[in-house]
């Protein structure tokens, strides 16, 4: 072998080793770029895994607390159910006349204690707080009625329960603004979407009724 196919036998193997080289750092190099993406792509899905928990978490805390919210609520309204015969039958004793004010208000104690779950419940109370308004309201005709001992007990006891389901009505509503809030806001409102978690609409609307709690002028 003379010197020229020497030297062009170097020259070619040198290019091909050159270019191998080239391709190899291209190789590695495009490998790198393709690990870096689908690093990024798990990183998001993480953090989107991780927002959609954290989500979660928070309705099922803010949605028990609304339940824990109403059963006090619904314990309030039990007690003054349990209240009404015993004020109903005393004043029956001198007003057995008012027959339709005493109907009204046993239709709408049935109707509250009948009715099944909170927007059903709320909407019966709100029938229920008129009839006992227009109750309390013929007793103001008695005085006789409103001296009774045991009419003043029974009142007493009534508007104990009006100031505590007062209380537990405002906390309650309180409860469900805080969990309507956090479901619509972005990007809750995906994730409450995903897992079931609905707007709540069963709460106390404010009214002269709702805000006043029937009282007798002694």
């Amino acid at each position: 072998m003379d010197g020229t196919q020497a030297s062009g036998f170097d020259f070619f193997e040198g290019a091909c080793i050159t270019r191998a080289g080239g391709e190899e750092q291209g190789m590695s190099k495009g490998l790198w770029i393709a690990l870096g993406v689908v690093g990024v792509l798990v990183l998001v899905v993480l953090m989107v895994f991780g927002s959609y928990v954290s989500a979660r978490n928070q309705m099922v805390a803010k949605d028990q607390n609304v339940k824990s919210m109403w059963s006090e609520v619904d314990v309030q309204l039990e007690r003054r159910a349990d209240l009404i015969p015993n004020l109903v039958e005393t004043v029956k004793g001198f007003t057995k006349e008012e027959s339709t004010v005493f109907g009204d208000i046993a239709n709408a104690r049935a109707g509250m204690l009948n009715a099944q779950g909170p927007q059903a419940r709320i909407a019966a109370n709100g029938q229920l707080d008129g009839a006992i308004g227009r109750l309390l309201l013929l007793t103001e005709n008695y005085p006789q009625l409103r001296s009774s001992e045991q009419f003043m007990r029974l009142q007493d006891e009534l508007s104990g329960t009006e100031n505590r389901i007062g209380v537990a009505r405002k906390r309650y509503n309180d409860s469900v603004q805080d969990y309507n809030t956090f479901v619509l806001q972005f990007p809750n409102n995906i994730w409450a979407g995903i897992a079931g978690y609905k707007q709540n609409d069963a709460f106390f609307k404010a009214s002269p009724a709702a805000q006043t709690v029937p009282s007798v002028k002694f």
